[in-house]
Order: C-alpha cells, then structure tokens, then sequence
C-alpha cells in the first residue's frame, strides 16, 4: 500500500470531530480512492494508537470486529464519548455521520 494513501487516511482520520464518526467508504472517497473502503480498514488496523479510529464504523454504521477489544470495544470507546450504540449499531447513525 503506498505512503501517500495511508497518509491520506491518517488526515481524515485526525480530522473527524468528537460525537461524530465516519465509514470507512466515506474516508476512501474523500482521499480519492472512491472503492478502497477495505484498504482503509487496513490502515486503519495498523495505524497509530493516538487517532480517533473509533470514530471509523461500517457503512451500516456498526463497530468493527477487528477494532481493539472486538465489537465490544468499539461500542464501549464510541459511548464514552457520548455516541448511543446498542447492540454494536449506532442510533441515528445519519445524525452522527460527518461529512465534510
């Protein structure tokens, strides 16, 4: 994977504010790379500890099995910074999803 995609993806990450998340399609477009929702997953399994990845969902708006702690983790990271989830789905994922 090259460099200025996985920088790319890092940017957008940083960028994504508090109470509000992002798919990972929705990352993949805004870096130019509109099918390459999969590969930004990858990034985002790797990437540096200190970004918001848990403000990264699916496009259904549900927390990710490969996140650290699993689907639980991912729910318990997203409530602690006042997002509703219940059973692993954001609620009102329209009115939380950022689109810059």
């Amino acid at each position: 994977m090259e460099e200025s995609f996985r920088e790319a993806v890092y940017g957008m990450v940083a960028q994504i504010p508090a109470g509000r998340v992002m798919t990972y399609g929705d990352i993949a477009l805004l870096v130019g790379r509109p099918y390459a929702a999969r590969q930004v997953g990858g990034v985002a399994h790797f990437g540096p500890t200190e970004l918001p990845w848990h403000r990264v969902v699916n496009r259904l708006g549900d927390c990710a099995s490969g996140y650290y702690g699993g689907k639980a983790g991912h729910q318990a990271a997203l409530l602690a910074e006042g997002i509703q989830v219940e059973d692993y789905r954001i609620i009102g994922f329209e009115k939380v999803r950022w689109r810059p």
